[in-house]
């Protein structure tokens, strides 16, 4: 069975992120004086074949634990949902272009 996992990297809390201070700098200029503490981070989405969801958890928090992320400043949180058939090889993108419920505009696809 084939799982599609969704790897989340961010900075430890305490840890500076000056991607996230230029972004929050450049709210107030944009309207949005009411977002504070923004903390940048990246998603990392990929299929998993294993028996059952636990394993492919398991493959999943071991690939981010042993490539995605540096342990000593960033966490990880995984996130596993089964792909039915007809979406295996897809990235887990559905055929209306979501993932995690958010539109995908096609340059930024998994593997373009």
């Amino acid at each position: 069975m084939r799982f599609r996992a969704e790897v989340v990297v961010r900075l430890r809390p305490g840890i500076a992120d000056p991607e996230g201070a230029t972004i929050e700098r450049a709210l107030g200029a944009l309207g949005f004086d009411d977002v504070h503490d923004v903390r940048a981070g990246r998603t990392f989405v990929f299929e998993v074949e294993a028996q059952d969801e636990a394993s492919a958890r398991a493959r999943a928090e071991a690939l981010a634990d042993r490539l995605l992320a540096n342990p000593v400043m960033e966490d990880s949180e995984v996130r596993m949902a089964p792909l039915p058939a007809g979406q295996q090889g897809t990235g887990g993108l559905s055929e209306d272009r979501t993932l995690s419920g958010h539109q995908v505009p096609a340059a930024q696809e998994p593997g373009r």
